[in-house]
């Protein structure tokens, strides 16, 4: 009986089909992702501008980059999780604006008043102020969305108009400076540096963790995933569909008014037209990171690389001396570029 074990065993062992079918290591998890082929891309751009520019490399450079990319990245991160859904924001942009307006007009209303004795509420109040539109913004996207059941991109498209003329209308045209006795305090925990490395990128950098952990790591993440898989599906579930779309146009719109009262520390100012098209970079960023727009595919990583791809290149154009308005053009190629890169790679994986 041991004898014939032995050669069960043995035969067994033989036939272990365990690695059948097993794709390469290049061609699972995030490897075989759009993210590490943006990832890659982004490695060689960077080479190939410090080589061509010197000044890319410089601290200076750096830092305007580093800023400049983390407002989008900001927002990237709120729209990603929207577009994860299966749906769209093209308000983002607008919100930053009236955010940003909302917080410098509070601050100048409650200067010389007598919230000025009290150590920071000017300045909270404020902050409570601009990301309290931003989350009004947001409550009206998701309730038109998710309980009317109006389009996304319709709906979307109504309130960018509808919030970038309010805009225009509070502030005839006119920016809107922060002021009182809180403003250097303002300045600095919106445009300062710490360790030398701007706020603007910790910030980023700290929300794109904690969106990571709630993606993949909490029951919130995974409703939202199964939202843009199957809708009706996850509705059978017993997932609080319309509570999800809420939160996630309500997360989005937040994500955007912090974005652009972190905009006016960095301008000094919070102008109408703030962050006028911004949708479609901050679109793009999430599109070139990995996001579909048909849903269920997305994550912080990617809307990260992909805003600081779309800004690299941006830069790129700049210190090469080419007319600003071809960005416009090169942001449009690269979100075609994007999707047929992702769809061949499917195609190819598929069996």
């Amino acid at each position: 009986m041991s004898d014939l074990s032995s050669v069960t065993n043995a035969k067994a062992d033989d036939n272990d089909f365990s690695n059948v079918g097993r794709a390469p290591w290049w061609r699972r998890g995030f490897f075989a992702s759009q993210t590490a082929y943006v990832a890659t891309a982004l490695v060689v751009i960077m080479v190939v501008m410090s080589l061509l520019s010197p000044a890319f490399l410089s601290s200076g450079n750096l830092a305007n980059v580093a800023k400049n990319f983390s407002f989008v990245g900001i927002v990237t991160l709120g729209v990603t999780l929207v577009i994860v859904t299966g749906g769209i924001d093209l308000s983002v942009g607008s919100t930053m604006a009236l955010s940003a307006i909302i917080c410098a007009i509070v601050m100048q209303a409650v200067n010389g008043t007598v919230l000025d004795s009290i150590p920071l509420a000017g300045m909270l109040l404020s902050l409570g102020a601009g990301l309290g539109v931003a989350l009004l913004i947001g409550l009206a996207n998701g309730f038109l969305i998710a309980r009317v059941g109006l389009s996304p991109f319709v709906t979307t498209l109504g309130m960018l108009s509808i919030v970038r003329g309010l805009a225009y209308a509070v502030t005839e045209g006119r920016g809107q400076a922060p002021t009182g006795p809180d403003v250097d305090l303002f300045y600095a925990i919106t445009d300062g540096n710490l360790g030398g490395i701007p706020v603007a990128i910790i910030y980023l950098l700290v929300l794109a963790v904690i969106v990571g952990v709630v993606l993949h790591h909490t029951a919130f993440g995974r409703h939202i995933f199964a939202l843009g898989g199957n809708e009706r599906a996850a509705a059978l579930t017993g997932i609080a569909v319309e509570r999800v779309k809420v939160a996630v146009y309500v997360l989005c719109a937040l994500s955007a008014g912090f974005a652009g009262i972190l905009m006016v520390g960095w301008l000094g100012s919070a102008p109408a037209n703030l962050a006028t098209g911004y949708e479609l970079t901050i679109i793009a960023a999430a599109v070139i990171g990995g996001a579909n727009l048909t849903g269920g595919v997305g994550g912080p990583a990617g809307a990260v690389i992909g805003a600081l791809l779309i800004e690299v290149i941006r830069n790129g154009l700049v210190l090469a001396g080419i007319n600003a308005y071809w960005q416009i053009v090169l942001v449009g190629c690269i979100i075609i570029l994007a999707v047929l890169v992702d769809r061949l790679r499917t195609m190819r994986m598929t069996p």
